[in-house]
């Protein structure tokens, strides 16, 4: 049987999945999965990658993301090689823990990225264990469940900074506590009657309507002789210099020549944006802020870290991702 379709392109909404090697287990503790979600806010942030649901089980995973540059394969390969190596190594194994590589399916925003989401959410309460339990049994556990993102859509306090809500939740009434609600009220409903999709994909690959399929055949297949290799993204760059410039300024007050003069956390922030955002090597960025490669790489690396303490600082990079996406969604 031939494998599933690779499909990159700027702006692609994928569901992947993954599952573990002979159906083992790839979550032990909740120690696990706090390290899975941080190994995955690394990696998003690293290829700019916008994540809109997940869902941890004990043996597979689900994420609904969103790749602005194109790199659904470096973003997992990444994600999948150190969550692989934490793994083995807190629970004394080698070898593979994924039963072969993951599995994506192209999402058509408009028709389908709402009905994923609920359909990823639902997963907890689509097993065994829970056949036998009322449907208040149902979304009492559904609710409580943690290893989830379903908490921060029908609970604001439950929000997650590694989550981007809003456009999900535009179709619900917004990014607020109306949204929620309608949200939280979907769901509810759908415990009851379910959601099916297995049966609308096409090909193992794709998910959306039929001008949808026919643009991805028209656009990424036709006379294509190896299907296995998917086409070159023809762009990295997503938000321009000027356009990192201008939300860099805006946010932070200072042109670009001043923060080239500033080091600290500022300068910092540049250097990230523009690796992730603009898609700039450390080299160019080097040239940019008139600092060696080198320094870009351990620039970026110290920002990592304090983000992970500092609230204010990770309120700022908001601030300007926010800005950036203005006018691209």
């Amino acid at each position: 049987m031939a494998r599933p379709l690779r499909i990159q392109y700027p702006g692609a909404i994928y569901h992947v999945t993954c599952r573990g090697n002979e159906r083992k287990e790839i979550f032990k503790d909740d120690k696990d999965r706090e390290r899975f979600l941080e190994i995955l806010f690394q990696s998003i942030n690293i290829y700019s990658v916008k994540l809109f649901c997940y869902v941890m089980m004990k043996n597979h995973f689900h994420l609904l993301m969103e790749t602005p540059l194109g790199n659904l394969g470096e973003c997992m390969r990444h994600f999948n090689i150190t969550y692989t190596g934490y793994y083995n190594r807190m629970h004394r194994r080698s070898g593979h823990l994924y039963q072969g590589r993951y599995k994506s399916i192209l999402v058509e925003r408009d028709t389908y990225l709402s009905v994923l989401s609920r359909y990823i959410h639902l997963n907890p309460v689509r097993t065994v264990k829970t056949k036998s339990m009322t449907e208040k049994e149902r979304r009492d556990y559904l609710f409580a469940y943690r290893g989830s993102s379903l908490g921060g859509y029908i609970d604001g306090k439950r929000k997650e900074r590694i989550i981007d809500y809003r456009m999900v939740l535009e179709e619900y009434g917004g990014h607020n506590d109306r949204g929620r609600r309608a949200y939280r009220k979907r769901i509810e409903g759908d415990i009851a009657t379910g959601i099916e999709i297995r049966d609308k994909i096409i090909g193992q690959s794709v998910l959306g309507s039929a001008n949808f399929i026919q643009w991805v055949k028209d656009t990424y297949l036709r006379d294509k002789t190896d299907r296995e290799c998917p086409p070159m993204r023809e762009i990295r760059r997503y938000g321009t210099g000027s356009e990192i410039e201008s939300a860099l300024k805006k946010v932070t007050g200072m042109t670009m020549e001043e923060i080239k003069r500033k080091r600290g956390s500022v300068r910092q922030i540049a250097m990230d944006v523009l690796y992730r955002r603009g898609g700039l090597t450390g080299v160019e960025i080097g040239k940019m802020l008139g600092v060696d490669y080198s320094t870009v790489s351990q620039g970026r690396k110290r920002l990592r870290e304090k983000l992970k303490q500092d609230k204010g600082l990770r309120v700022l990079m908001e601030r300007i991702e926010d800005q950036l996406s203005i006018g691209k969604n």
